[in-house]
């Protein structure tokens, strides 16, 4: 079974997810949306084949996922995950990958959606958040939730040591969980 990873920065996720996917599945692309993101590196490490182009290069969101969909559709993408790609999906892929593009949020959804989940919990100042893993749909962090996982926030947390606990928490997380989906479907 053939999968992407979508994602924009550094690429912790992706590296983990990389790593940890189970056997039968490929990890056949990176989609990347930053020419300068570090993720681009780490999947090069790896041999994983990239693809990386920005938005700014089309004239609209849907030109940009109607290349996206091209270059998956060549790969022979079954499954989406996102690690940190910091781009709302559009219909043009949902329509062709429904229920088959995963997000991982570093909050207990539906509380703190969007691009600053720890921080926004954090300044709050709630005593928990966490980490959800969710399909995508066309909102914001609103997709189904397959699974999450609690993190308390002490008052001993700064901003620095919670994103390191909300880390440590994605990154075995979101492994179990691909692992799951995609035994699932090797099952069924």
């Amino acid at each position: 079974m053939k999968v992407a990873i979508f994602a924009s920065g550094n690429g912790s996720n992706f590296q983990v997810l990389a790593e940890l996917l189970p056997a039968q599945a490929e990890l056949a692309l990176l989609f990347c949306d930053q020419p300068q993101a570090k993720v681009l590196a780490r999947a090069q490490k790896l041999q994983v084949k990239t693809v990386c182009f920005s938005p700014k290069d089309f004239d609209n969101r849907q030109a940009y996922e109607t290349q996206i969909l091209a270059e998956l559709k060549q790969a022979g993408i079954q499954w989406i995950f996102l690690a940190g790609y910091m781009r709302i999906i559009g219909e043009t892929l949902l329509n062709d990958y429904p229920q088959r593009i995963v997000n991982i949020h570093p909050s207990l959804l539906p509380a703190f959606p969007g691009l600053h989940g720890i921080r926004d919990a954090f300044e709050a100042g709630v005593t928990e958040t966490g980490v959800t893993v969710h399909y995508i749909d066309s909102g914001v962090d609103t997709g189904p939730i397959i699974a999450q996982e609690r993190v308390t926030i002490t008052e001993a947390d700064t901003l620095a040591t919670l994103e390191t606990k909300i880390h440590q928490v994605e990154h075995r997380l979101y492994p179990q969980v691909v692992a799951a989906l995609i035994n699932k479907e090797e099952e069924a």
